[in-house]
């Protein structure tokens, strides 16, 4: 069996095995850890293995290294990206800046290194809300790369300078108004937990707001505050905007509940390219690493800390 396998070869390499809840549940399911990227990343950054095994995409691993710069850290496909991240370069960042040399850069952690320490705070899906209103209400803010999870922002802290990087991930915003206006009529008490990444965010405060779903059904969250509020939902149907990964964790928190997807199809082929089988290679092989230049890493690593010294460090998507 290949569990027995990576059981082995983890304990040979003394090595955390972190998996997404984004991954097939076969990954999931042999994890040390599962959750969200920065949440994991934290908590292999306390253990005492020696190499890290990230199941998730590159930025995630990334991460990972910048907060354990002495660990190995290892992606079992080093082709594993994120259309998210990519929708920033440090180049595209450095070119915003200089356009707006006043502003404050607020990053969402789904950005790579290199934009990352180009970055004055980094934010979380969960601590967002919470690191703009830390920060002066007269200072200007450029925020990326979601430009939903910059909506969802700019509406709960009534910010107007905060300009907003068109970014998005392709997966999420394919979950749309319709998906989430056809659900939530053909399944009418149940609530909605929609991650604000979703191009359906929109759409649910503006029915929210005209009375077509009641408002208590709406709940913004990150998968972490997915999984949070799954353990106070205890039975009937939840319908869940996000990538369908997460209905693994979900259900195995509340199994009496009828987790649904808005959108089945709302699948990331980046990240059900972990397989078991690369998995295996990657331990055995000790392939593919993922390194982070010393210099990146360290104004990287600052960015991260700003976030944290607000109080509310966040989970991560």
């Amino acid at each position: 069996m290949w569990t027995d396998e990576v059981r082995k070869l983890k304990q040979e390499k003394n090595a955390v095995i972190l998996a997404h809840n984004y991954q097939i549940p076969e990954i999931q399911d042999i994890a040390d850890f599962t959750g969200d990227s920065l949440a994991l990343s934290r908590i292999a950054a306390k253990t005492d293995a020696d190499v890290i095994v990230f199941c998730g995409v590159h930025f995630m691993a990334e991460s990972a290294k910048i907060l354990s710069p002495d660990k190995t850290v290892l992606i079992p496909d080093a082709d594993a990206g994120c259309s998210l991240a990519d929708s920033i370069t440090a180049d595209h960042l450095r070119e915003w800046k200089a356009q707006h040399p006043d502003a404050l850069v607020v990053s969402y952690v789904n950005t790579t290194a290199e934009v990352k320490a180009l970055t004055d705070i980094c934010c979380t899906s969960s601590n967002a809300v919470d690191v703009v209103n830390s920060i002066d209400p007269d200072q200007e803010i450029l925020f990326c790369p979601d430009q939903f999870l910059g909506a969802h922002v700019k509406r709960e802290t009534g910010r107007e300078n905060i300009r907003i990087w068109a970014g998005e991930c392709h997966v999420h915003a394919g979950i749309n108004g319709k998906d989430l206006t056809d659900q939530a009529a053909a399944h009418p008490d149940a609530p909605l937990y929609i991650h604000p990444e979703c191009g359906c965010a929109n759409s649910a405060i503006y029915l929210a707001g005209e009375g077509v779903i009641d408002p208590q059904r709406v709940h913004m969250l990150s998968t972490g505050g997915m999984l949070e509020q799954a353990g106070r939902d205890t039975e009937g149907t939840v319908l869940v905007a996000t990538e369908v990964g997460m209905l693994h964790q979900l259900q195995q928190a509340s199994p009496a509940v009828d987790f649904q997807p808005v959108n089945p199809k709302a699948s990331c082929t980046y990240m059900k390219m972990i397989t078991p089988e690369k998995l295996v290679a990657s331990l055995r092989e000790m392939r593919d690493e993922v390194t982070v230049p010393e210099d990146v890493a360290a104004k990287a690593r600052q960015s991260l800390e700003r976030m944290i010294a607000i109080g509310n460090p966040g989970s991560g998507e």
